[in-house]
């Protein structure tokens, strides 16, 4: 089993950054795709980004490219999410996911694994 905590998370202003981290325990992820999802009160869980198990492909939602940066290290067994010029729209809930079946998959069912959530959010 892999248990996922992620932390980072806080109340921001507009065009303000965080970097969120998800460290992974009870195995190593290097055989696992991780990813981020995030969920706003009453919308469906949706992609954020995604990277494969040696970081050298990535996903990202069309929503945050340009401004979120998905990145690994997996000597750490860490996940991370820089995220940039943050908006309102950013508010939610985000969830680290693993799964050692996919390559960098965007679908939450792909992921096995998934952390408790980190409430970002961002005030204009």
């Amino acid at each position: 089993q892999v248990q996922l905590v992620e932390s980072g998370g806080g109340s921001v202003q507009a065009g303000d950054s965080l970097k969120l981290s998800c460290v992974a325990s009870g195995r190593t992820i290097n055989s696992f795709a991780m990813a981020w999802f995030r969920q706003a009160p009453g919308e469906d869980r949706e992609f954020v980004a995604a990277i494969s198990r040696s970081g050298g492909s990535t996903n990202y939602a069309d929503s945050v490219k340009g401004r979120f940066t998905i990145s690994r290290d997996n000597a750490k067994n860490t996940v991370y999410l820089q995220m940039n010029s943050l908006k309102p729209e950013d508010t939610a809930v985000y969830f680290c996911a693993g799964d050692s079946s996919v390559i960098a998959g965007t679908r939450a069912y792909e992921y096995n694994y998934w952390g408790q959530g980190t409430q970002v959010t961002v005030s204009s």
